[in-house]
């Protein structure tokens, strides 16, 4: 498999063959990363700089800019070049929202709507919608972009990315939704992974409840008793778990009292979806074992995890696929279900 380098312009610069081991970490909601190592040679040393631009195979749907950590090694058991970096929208993370403004509309508009009043990057467009109806309501204030499209990634369940076109020398901003091929439907063929089909090896149960919170109250402009306070959310017993959150920094005045209302639930809305219970599987998968990878299923899709020595079969997303290259061969490690908890808030 070839690796074509190109600069940030989009301009070829050669391509490399030569590499022992690349991951390919693609992600749902979130921006993709990659881990390359090759020999240390001047020619992989000319293309593998920081700033260019890779893409793999055959593949120019997607493509990752090097960036971060870097190294080069050279001992009696290795010398070797180490290049880590992310996909195309990294570029949204050097963004700012810029000032203050209200939104009230579906998820993707509000992409759109903020990349229209982001300071411009280079050779970037903006490509259709998919038509999500999922409706949010916020204010903000200089927020980092991509850390704020994650957010609404997640809220909708919807993914995104940005598609490079190498001969027109452009990048178009999307929005995807992955497939149904869960096992109880029945509009798309069905997508199964268990012991049974022989496509869940070394799997990873993951459960986390650390930040789970069933109620918020929200309380906005004002002090004392004169606070203006919302709640969101509910329980009792020992299924409550309550917290307060601070939302003084949306702005009253730049909104009508029900619409300032309908804000600060929004808000609190926001917290429990960034605060519930996270549960995923990983597992190693073989790319053409019973379902061929990339073509019965793909990022985003949501399909049916069965593993009857847990006693458990779930319906879920596969919100992250790490395509693993070493040795001339290929497999894949997909993640069903939610990431583990992060520590980005939406009202920080």
């Amino acid at each position: 498999m070839e690796i074509h380098v190109y600069d940030r312009n989009l301009r070829r610069l050669g391509h490399i063959e030569n590499h022992t081991s690349l991951q390919w970490h693609r992600k749902y909601y979130e921006c993709g990363t990659f881990e390359l190592h090759c020999p240390v040679t001047a020619e992989n040393l000319r293309l593998l700089q920081p700033g260019n631009i890779i893409t793999k195979g055959d593949n120019k749907q997607e493509a990752a800019v090097i960036r971060g950590d870097q190294a080069e090694e050279e001992s009696t058991l290795v010398n070797e070049i180490t290049r880590n970096g992310f996909f195309l929208p990294v570029y949204l993370g050097d963004r700012l929202t810029g000032p203050q403004f209200n939104f009230n509309g579906t998820v993707e508009a509000a992409m759109h709507y903020m990349i229209g009043r982001m300071e411009q990057i280079p050779l970037l467009q903006i490509g259709a919608m998919t038509g999500d109806t999922t409706k949010v309501q916020f204010q903000a204030t200089y927020k980092n972009v991509l850390e704020y499209f994650t957010k609404l990634a997640k809220f909708a369940e919807i993914g995104f990315r940005i598609v490079p076109d190498f001969k027109k020398k452009t990048m178009t901003f999307e929005t995807y939704k992955g497939v149904d091929r869960t096992q109880a439907q029945g509009e798309n063929p069905r997508v199964i992974f268990s012991e049974s089909y022989d496509n869940l090896n070394q799997a990873k149960h993951n459960y986390s409840d650390a930040t789970y919170k069933t109620k918020v109250i929200v309380g906005g402009a004002g002090d004392g008793l004169a606070r203006i306070f919302v709640t969101v959310g509910g329980g009792s017993g020992f299924d409550l778990r309550e917290v307060f959150l601070d939302a003084k920094d949306i702005n009253k005045e730049a909104l009508t009292d029900a619409e300032y209302l309908e804000a600060l639930k929004t808000r609190g809305q926001e917290f429990l979806n960034e605060n519930k219970i996270f549960e995923n599987f990983e597992a190693e998968a073989e790319a053409d074992v019973n379902f061929t990878y990339g073509k019965d299923y793909d990022l985003g899709d949501v399909v049916t995890v069965k593993k009857k020595k847990w006693n458990t079969a779930q319906n879920l997303r596969i919100t992250e696929l790490c395509e693993v290259y070493e040795y001339g061969g290929m497999y894949v490690v997909p993640t069903f279900g939610d990431a583990l908890p992060t520590t980005i808030k939406w009202d920080e």
